[in-house]
């Protein structure tokens, strides 16, 4: 089959592989599209931590199953799926509790021998393939990771009614996670980034407020007299220098931040006006099954604008063109899918 691999850093190609066997619990999935993720964008520049070249890339997906294992019975050839791509031992302590995403020998697609979405057919066991509704678009369906990583963040920071939100980083991650935000009650929600139309589709999908930040060393002032005040909840989906100690600052006494985007390098913190302050820093990885469902649901109810979100659609022969789009920032790209 047609696989989409980074073969080094900055170089995709098309290759073929073998399709994966099937096990007894495992579904088979025709893929249909494939979001490139930021995550993956840290993989093509040869800076993921467990994603190395060369690796078949990609894990959010939807498509229809094809073949199912001889146990499987809750889903069937023809369904219209989506996946939550990450397995866990399914035996140790957060197993148990549903926090797969805690498991110390947790799977996922791009890692060892399970190959990445981004192919003609995809692998993966039963338990993390969720159905779609028949009649919703499969490029919607690819959606559902990264809607599940907000949801997840939203959970995080404890978002309720009348909340004032920042979120920092008005890409794809942040964009989706805004939206989430707005689900959960936030009245107030100001988006920051460097690309006006990262900020024009934020406020399409509910920011009540925006700032372009590019250039500015004053923004966090500005972001303050935007919305007259602090923040109850700041959500960080960027991962550059000095943003933490600038969340600190943007987030009121007792208030919470929780950092999505994927870090590298050493962070300053501002640890007086951590304790002194009882502001609380909070970790997001991924998502549970609990977050896959709700963001399906969201989905399926028709509660995000999709639309907003997808910027390009490109066969999967093409993939070398969006991920060189995405990196770059080229014709001004958000969620960019590859279809098989």
């Amino acid at each position: 089959m047609k696989a989409v691999m980074i073969e080094s850093p900055y170089t995709v190609v098309i290759t073929d592989v073998e399709s994966a066997p099937l096990g007894d619990d495992e579904v088979r999935i025709r893929v249909k599209a494939a979001g490139i993720c930021g995550s993956d964008i840290h993989a093509y520049k040869g800076l993921h931590p467990f994603r190395k070249p060369p690796v078949i890339i990609g894990h959010e997906v939807s498509g229809e199953v094809v073949e199912i294992g001889t146990s499987v019975t809750r889903v069937k050839v023809g369904d219209k799926v989506t996946v939550e791509p990450q397995a866990g031992c399914g035996k140790c302590e957060h197993c148990l509790r549903g926090d797969i995403n805690y498991c110390d020998n947790r799977q996922a697609p791009g890692i060892g021998k399970w190959y990445g979405t981004m192919a003609e057919t995809f692998v993966a066991p039963e338990h993390v393939v969720f159905a779609l509704p028949s009649d919703m678009d499969y490029q919607v369906g690819a959606l559902a990771e990264p809607l599940a990583v907000g949801v997840h963040a939203v959970r995080r920071a404890g978002i309720e009614v009348g909340d004032k939100v920042a979120v920092l980083g008005a890409g794809p991650i942040g964009l989706l996670t805004l939206a989430v935000a707005k689900e959960a009650g936030a009245t107030t929600i100001l988006a920051t980034d460097v690309f006006d139309y990262c900020l024009d589709t934020a406020k399409k999908l509910g920011a009540t407020h925006t700032l372009n930040i590019a250039g500015k060393d004053n923004w966090v002032q500005e972001a303050l007299e935007t919305i007259g005040g602090q923040f109850d909840k700041v959500l960080i989906a960027v991962g550059v220098p000095g943003i933490l100690n600038q969340a600190l600052t943007l987030v009121k006494k007792g208030g919470r931040i929780v950092t999505i985007a994927m870090f590298h390098g050493d962070q300053s913190l501002d640890i007086m006006q951590l304790q002194g302050q009882e502001k609380e820093l909070v970790g997001c990885f991924c998502y549970t099954r609990q977050d896959t469902m709700a963001a399906v649901a969201l989905l399926g109810a028709n509660r995000i604008l999709s639309e907003a979100v997808i910027t390009h659609v490109l066969p999967y022969e093409q993939a070398a063109d969006g991920f060189r789009m995405v990196e770059k920032k080229e014709d001004n790209p958000l969620k960019v899918l590859v279809t098989f």
